[in-house]
This record gives structure tokens, C-alpha cells and sequence, in this order.
């Protein structure tokens, strides 16, 4: 399977957006969330994704982009397990909720238990 991360996964459409807000299921592995949907998009992939770290909490833009950074890749090396389980389509918003900047270990591992958590949630 291709380990890159393409346009096509990229979640970027402010309705997709705003209705995987509105209607979109929760879980949280602190200090990251997912929030996802069940919803059929155009995508040639299974799932789109969009990563998101508040300027709230991070003033820096520095900051900010290190850690979606982090996140997507990640991601990036563990979103094969999910695709190779998956029926239908989804879209996944990942949201750093922490005030301070974790490992990237720390990272990679809580996003694989959310991963893990999303895939007994949806059998």
C-alpha cells in the first residue's frame, strides 16, 4: 500500500468541515481527539482527513505547524491498518487539545490507540 499522504485524503470543504462538527462522533486519547463521520464523499480513498491545533493554545504558527505535522505523519504511517478494515467512507478531523507540545512518540502512540478505539467502535 502507498504510505503518502495525498490531496485526495486531504479533508479541505468547509460544508464537509462544518457538518463533521455539527453530526460528527468523538474520542479522545489526551492530548488528541478524533472526530469523525460516516459520510459517502467523492474521494477516492476511504477516508478524508484534516488535522487541527488551536491558535488559541499556540500563539506561535511555529508551534502550531510542528504538531499537525507530527500528527500527519503518524497518520501517515498507521492509516493502512484502518483502510484495510474499512467498508465505507469517512471523514476524520484530529485536534491537539494539550497546552503543551508533546513527543512525537507520545503522539504516535496515542494516535494509534485512536486508531485502534475507532476501529472497535465502527465493528
Amino acid at each position: 500500500m502507498n504510505k503518502r499522504f495525498t490531496k485526495d485524503e486531504k479533508l479541505k470543504h468547509k460544508k464537509l468541515i462544518a457538518q463533521l462538527f455539527k453530526e460528527g462522533k468523538t474520542i479522545t486519547k489526551y492530548p488528541i481527539q478524533l472526530v469523525y463521520l460516516k459520510l459517502t464523499h467523492h474521494g477516492k480513498t476511504p477516508i478524508k482527513t484534516g488535522f487541527s491545533v488551536t491558535k488559541k493554545k499556540f500563539k506561535r504558527a511555529v508551534d502550531r505547524n510542528l504538531i499537525k505535522r507530527r500528527m500527519r505523519e503518524v497518520y501517515r504511517l498507521n492509516k493502512h491498518y484502518v483502510y484495510s478494515l474499512l467498508k465505507d467512507k469517512y471523514i476524520f478531523m484530529f485536534i491537539y487539545v494539550d497546552r503543551e507540545i508533546q513527543s512525537s512518540k507520545s503522539i504516535h502512540l496515542k494516535i494509534e490507540q485512536l486508531l485502534k478505539k475507532f476501529m472497535e467502535t465502527i465493528k
